[in-house]
């Protein structure tokens, strides 16, 4: 496993991205940063960092015969490897919220980033980067319901221990994508998933709120969701929310 460690850089992935292309990597080659100036999260957000207090890091994964229409399944494997990895660490409840934050009770702890580079019709490499609140305490006021390890356990933590952790369990799961055993994989996702099978209120983009139960994902990596009157609808990223707690 070869980890490049950077103390200051504007993105990890858009690091890993240009060196990747310029030079031959092994998959799961990391590069991990102490400080990102702009560091990314899902569809052009920011993900915010206190310099030195987070694991905010990125990695690449290689595939033979991946194909793009079955890319969520590497969504669920790195949300499922990095919950597995956390929950060694903290004795609170961890959720994945769709589609692969992740939760401490109710406040999001960890973000992930994926990105794919195409050949053809399969997934020629993935270039995932993941957030992890660590030992920030103290967060912007525009930004609700966050935390951090250190927050909700009072513990300090040594990161090189955390990211190994989470690279040898995120590991472990890509293997379920290697051995294309699919079903597998989203049995264990459906399991951590937040307020699966539980009644909610939900916001959709044009603000209409409404009663609902998360009953599934699809395998484009849709939210499901069943409605009052018992029937459903399937949301993508940025159609759907939890309405306002």
């Amino acid at each position: 496993m070869n980890i490049i460690k950077l103390n200051a850089i504007d993105s990890t992935n858009s690091y890993l991205k240009e060196l990747v292309q310029k030079s031959v990597l092994d998959t799961f080659t990391v590069v991990v940063a102490k400080e990102q100036t702009l560091g990314r999260g899902q569809l052009g957000t920011t993900w915010v960092s206190e310099q030195g207090k987070n694991l905010t890091f990125s990695l690449l994964i290689r595939f033979s015969d991946f194909k793009i229409q079955d890319q969520f399944y590497l969504s669920m494997a790195v949300s499922l490897g990095l919950i597995s990895a956390l929950k060694q660490f903290v004795g609170v409840s961890l959720k994945i919220k769709w589609p692969n934050d992740i939760l401490a009770e109710k406040d999001k702890i960890a973000g992930i980033l994926i990105e794919n580079i195409l050949r053809s019709s399969v997934i020629n490499y993935s270039i995932i980067g993941i957030g992890l609140n660590v030992h920030q305490e103290t967060f912007p006021r525009n930004i609700e319901n966050v935390t951090s390890l250190k927050k909700i356990s009072g513990t300090i933590f040594n990161e090189d221990e955390l990211l190994y952790s989470i690279l040898n369990s995120i590991k472990k799961y890509v293997k379920f994508i290697e051995e294309e055993a699919f079903e597998g994989l989203k049995k264990m996702y459906l399991a951590e998933l937040y307020k699966i099978n539980t009644p909610a209120m939900f916001e959709d983009k044009k603000g209409v709120v409404f009663l609902g139960k998360i009953i599934s994902v699809d395998k484009n990596g849709r939210l499901v969701v069943e409605l009052e009157n018992e029937t459903t609808r399937k949301f993508n990223l940025k159609e759907i929310k939890f309405a306002s707690r």
